[in-house]
């Protein structure tokens, strides 16, 4: 039997900072552990001496807490699942796969990994710059005793101490945000795909300690780059130096992420010619001659067109300097080969332009032509232009914070949020690492930027994107504009940006049929009563719990919720309500749910039938919220489905009670 909460809590007494890792190797390898339970190094040696040199030297990052963060990503959570029940009723947002979660993230991604492990193909985070002002202290609320802490870790008193000091003073020291970090970072690698990856933004306060833990978490083998990005024209100096640059980190989960082609921006494209409906619009990129610091001959030669002659400089006299062998530091050449020339110039990619100054050569750019070579010589490419992502930094700074304000302001108004992000960036990123059906993942929400560019982006495209948003719901201080504006917590703000920004897009794609609802969750830890009664029950004494339990503390859609999630189904699915003599199920894929108290003989009996008679109805594993039931209610149940063995289903019922 699965005790839910209950077991949770035993679990996690017995849980050390190794569970997760240990588990893995458990199930691939487990000819390497002993019959005491021991693993062999020596044996698991041999399996990877074929492939990998194993040494007894590394390079890592250490800070105090390190051990303590990978004991509370093996600890699971004992949070429910609660959800909103009239936002998620309303039409917009019934069939809607985007998820708004409001809670503690640790516990947010424990919960999705039981749903969504291996699902999610892109995470961006702005997490906490650690700047000093930011207001990050560490406040993960475990209450382990300094005892407890030293046997889990296998630490002396005095380092269990020094630990305990981090995590209940709210320190904002290095080791704290590692720490913090360290935990959650654990869980969102084990949430990418295998062909996923994962943004995070950063300043210099951190990047360089989050550089290495990511390289601990990742692998220093999937580090893809850092991006720098402009933040803002200007910038607070520290003396002459402006500090107006921050950072994006970005990983893979392995070394074979699957990205796509950024589309250059066709803003400048603003001429036709008559190449126009196979080549699009093009610019005028550049002369076709420049001041070269390289002097190479073979790209120095006279151009004649239409009787003009053209030198590189535009000057005779220089021209024939350089032939008589006169050069200068810097020496005036053509940018293209000769070859490259008459292929160009035949084909349209080269214009004339004539001014009061002269005339000059300019090549053209187009939105789907290039010219290309091989062995035969040069070839017209066709197919939209790309760049290569380098520094996130345009001429019309649109990745910079100053934008993110102004998104903001068009938003929910202006100085409700004062750090996000532009929605450029986030559309940036996804187009670069997601497509069609791919998941999105948040899980420093904040305004919910991230979600209102994803929203934007399917609108853009008809996509389907899905986003997963998850927030604490910090209180907003008295003082702010938000607070001043009607919002009391930034999980607020946020959902009230997404729902206007849907209102906005609607406005803007009338005919649109994207998804622009969303569904709601709040994390709730049961009260300590509740968890202190549920650890004393006892299910063999034949009575009801009816007093403080889950079901009667926070209700059966919550319940069903934290069951659905637990067992794989996710957020957004609905389990269906099927009634047995007047007793009401929950059914959905390999489960059937059984909450409500008052189960008769007669229900027992329509539930058997339905196995027998509905193909279509295999549950393999019946749940029972253990508190709603008497010990001869759950015996007779059992007792019943025993007979479905010898039916032509041949069915082995796996009963599963939970507290």
């Amino acid at each position: 039997m699965i005790a839910m909460i209950k077991d949770i809590m035993n679990a996690n007494d017995t849980a050390v900072p190794n569970s997760r890792e240990m588990a893995i190797l458990k199930e691939n390898f487990p000819s390497c552990f002993r019959a005491d339970g021991s693993f062999d190094i020596e044996r698991f040696k041999e399996f990877l001496s074929d492939k990998i040199a194993v040494t007894g030297e590394g390079y890592e990052l250490k800070f105090l807490g390190k051990n303590y963060a990978r004991l509370l990503a093996s600890i699971d959570t004992t949070t429910v699942v609660v959800p909103n029940e009239e936002h998620n009723s309303k039409p917009e947002n019934m069939n809607s796969e985007n998820i708004y979660i409001s809670g503690d993230n640790l516990d947010g991604l424990k919960h999705l990994l039981k749903s969504y492990s291996g699902q999610v193909k892109c995470i961006y985070i702005d997490p906490p710059y650690n700047t000093g002002t930011d207001g990050f202290v560490y406040n993960d609320q475990f209450n382990f005793t300094v005892e407890e802490l030293s046997e889990k870790l296998s630490i002396s008193e005095e380092q269990a101490q020094r630990i305990l000091d981090l995590t209940k003073r709210g320190s904002a020291s290095h080791s704290a945000w590692l720490m913090f970090m360290y935990s959650r970072l654990l869980l969102a690698r084990d949430l990418l795909t295998d062909d996923g990856v994962i943004f995070i933004s950063i300043d210099d306060n951190e990047c360089h300690n989050l550089k290495l833990l990511c390289d601990d978490v990742f692998g220093e083998e999937n580090f893809i780059a850092e991006f720098p990005r402009i933040t803002k024209r200007g910038g607070k100096s520290s003396e002459i130096i402006a500090k107006n640059h921050d950072y994006v980190l970005m990983y893979s989960k392995t070394n074979a992420p699957l990205l796509f082609p950024i589309a250059h921006n066709d803003s400048a494209f603003k001429h036709k010619d008559e190449f126009f409906e196979e080549r699009g619009y093009y610019k005028l990129n550049q002369t076709l001659d420049y001041d070269s610091l390289q002097y190479s001959k073979s790209l120095d030669y006279p151009i004649e067109i239409d009787g003009e002659v053209f030198y590189p400089g535009s000057s005779l006299e220089l021209y024939n300097e350089r032939q008589s062998g006169i050069h200068d530091t810097a020496d005036w050449a053509w940018r293209w080969s000769k070859a490259k020339f008459e292929f160009g110039y035949k084909n349209g990619f080269i214009v004339v332009k004539r001014s009061k100054n002269g005339s000059r050569l300019y090549t053209k750019t187009y939105q789907k032509a290039t010219i290309e070579e091989n062995d035969d010589g040069y070839y017209i490419e066709y197919g939209d232009r790309t760049k290569c992502l380098s520094t996130l930094e345009t001429t019309d700074n649109m990745y910079s914070n100053d934008n993110a304000t102004k998104d903001v302001a068009l938003t929910i108004g202006k100085k409700i949020f004062n750090h996000t992000k532009p929605l450029a960036l986030m559309t940036l990123l996804a187009k670069l690492s997601t497509q069609d059906s791919d998941i999105i993942l948040d899980f420093f929400s904040g305004s919910a930027a991230t979600a209102e560019a994803i929203m934007k982006l399917n609108c853009d495209e008809n996509t389907r994107r899905k986003y997963i948003m998850v927030q604490l719901p910090e209180k907003c201080k008295e003082t702010s504009s938000a607070y001043k504006n009607g919002y009391r917590t930034i999980c607020d703000i946020g959902i009230d940006r997404i729902k206007k920004a849907a209102t906005l897009l609607k406005e803007e794609y009338p005919d649109t049929t994207v998804d622009l609802g969303f569904k709601h969750y709040t994390l709730v830890e049961p009260e300590q009563n509740t968890l202190d009664k549920l650890e004393k029950f006892d299910p063999t004494e034949n009575k009801l719990f009816a007093d403080k339990d889950i079901l009667s503390d926070f209700g059966k859609p919550t319940v069903l919720a934290t069951w659905l999630v637990r067992d794989g189904y996710g957020l957004t699915a609905d389990a269906e309500e099927l009634n047995f003599a007047g007793y009401n199920g929950y059914y959905i894929g390999k489960h059937l749910y059984l909450i409500d108290p008052e189960l008769s003989n007669k229900a027992i009996e329509a539930i058997v039938v339905k196995y027998e008679t509905d193909g279509s109805f295999n549950p393999e594993n019946v749940v029972l919220f253990g508190y709603s039931f008497t010990w001869t209610e759950m015996e007779a149940l059992k007792i019943n489905l025993k007979r479905l063995k010898d039916t032509e289903k041949n069915l082995r019922i796996n009963f599963d009670i939970r507290y």
